[in-house]
């Protein structure tokens, strides 16, 4: 049962005359706990509603809205993490910014919520999922992502720091078996679940038809050192080949593009990556930039130069800054690629999603004189929907340090073709 907040104004709830402050129970036969169970069964074309107090037919096209508001997006509160994982990256942020503030508690918050896997592509590790919620994506047919990391069962307790972590794999088994498409992730920490254990994993999740397989190398921040976290060794060039010699034995499976920088290997070909299933999880995002860009640049083969092309600036994560460079050297951009280095979080994370405004502002200062007309930076970098870096930097706040315009582009090459002149 869940309380409507608001009915919006000529909905078809409106219409049938429902009230703000009345509580949905059910629809059809079905029981409403949450966000799910109301889109699913509200899909159907004129669907019956029980209030507490009453029944009523909402008259609807199939698909539209109800127009019915609830306290929170779930309508029911966000489950949290219960696991201890011994490589999360969230016991590894830094407890304040640079200039003393406390970061934001939603840095902090562990989500582990099989309705934001479905929703909003998080991976889940089925810890604290219950058998209601098994069946339900089941008879739902719903796309799960799921952190797997092993499917040793004892080991997988021992990454997780979670004693029922071993038994949830029965969840995953369940999923697969009942059809709901599923693509799957894997964090390998050098030592621990990569070598035989990786192999067993990977061969047990194709056995198991997933759509998909992303294996990421752990990713380990200076802060770790301070925190009494679980010792982990990061990846090496060694040992991120042995790893990709394992992973590219199998369909469907994918290693990220941090492991073949690392690895010192060229990127698959761009057909490797099929539809990018697991693009979120920065497999295949190099491939398909340098895509996207080259079909516009020659889309543009044939058109007219413009008089001067004007100097600007570009600011990245160091392992993406080599393959921006190739492909500005295509062009006839007159632009300067600068590789931020991370101080926040330490030089071993390169990624430009994860560096910080007041980096990018140390860094770029003692060349404030030769940036140019503007400098480009990647959505990446900022938080989703806003303009604030990890550390609460704004993006006035570097205009105002540096002295520059500062346009924002998306991870897309074409894009970045187009803000290059």
């Amino acid at each position: 049962m869940v309380k409507i907040k608001n009915v919006i104004k000529n909905s078809p709830a409106h219409r049938a005359r429902i009230k703000s402050g009345e509580f949905l129970v059910m629809i059809g036969e079905n029981e409403i706990y949450d966000v799910l169970d109301y889109m699913f069964y509200t899909a159907e074309k004129d669907p019956r509603l029980t209030l507490r107090d009453r029944e009523v037919t909402v008259k609807k096209d199939e698909y539209e809205d109800l127009g019915l508001e609830f306290d929170s997006f779930l309508m029911s509160e966000e489950r949290k993490c219960a696991n201890k994982c011994i490589f999360c990256f969230i016991d590894q942020l830094p407890h304040e910014t640079p200039s003393g503030r406390p970061l934001r508690s939603t840095l902090y918050f562990k989500d582990d919520d099989s309705r934001l896997s479905f929703l909003q592509g998080n991976y889940i590790s089925l810890t604290n999922l219950t058998e209601r919620e098994t069946k339900r994506i089941i008879n739902m047919k719903l796309g799960v992502n799921v952190s797997v990391h092993t499917t040793d069962k004892s080991l997988r307790v021992k990454m997780l720091g979670n004693p029922r972590a071993g038994d949830a794999l029965e969840h995953l088994f369940k999923i697969a078996e009942g059809g709901s498409p599923l693509n799957c992730q894997v964090v390998i920490c050098p030592g621990i679940n990569d070598g035989a254990a990786l192999n067993q994993t990977l061969s047990e999740l194709c056995a198991l038809n997933v759509n998909s397989v992303a294996c990421v190398p752990v990713g380990l921040t200076k802060h770790r050192e301070s925190r009494n976290l679980t010792p982990l060794t990061p990846f090496t060039k060694e040992t991120a080949r042995a790893v990709l010699d394992i992973i590219e034995k199998y369909d469907d499976v994918y290693a990220s593009d941090e492991l073949y920088i690392i690895a010192e290997r060229d990127l698959p070909d761009f057909e490797h990556y099929c539809d990018f299933p697991q693009y979120e999880n920065g497999v295949g995002m190099i491939k398909l930039l340098e895509q996207e860009f080259i079909e516009r640049l020659n889309s543009k083969r044939d058109a007219p130069k413009p008089a001067s092309i004007p100097k600007k600036s570009l600011a990245t994560g160091v392992s993406a800054a080599p393959f921006i460079e190739k492909l500005i050297k295509m062009s006839d951009a007159n632009v300067q690629v600068y590789a931020i280095e991370n101080n926040f979080f330490g030089n071993s994370v390169t990624v430009a999603g994860l560096v910080s405004g007041s980096d990018l502002i140390n860094q770029l200062a003692p060349h404030k004189n030769e940036l140019g007309k503007e400098l480009l930076i990647p959505v990446s970098m900022l938080r989703a929907g806003g303009d604030v870096f990890l550390d609460d930097v704004t993006v006035n706040d570097v205009k105002a340090a540096l002295g520059i315009d500062v346009r924002v582009v998306k991870v897309d090459g074409a894009e970045l073709y187009e803000a290059l002149f």
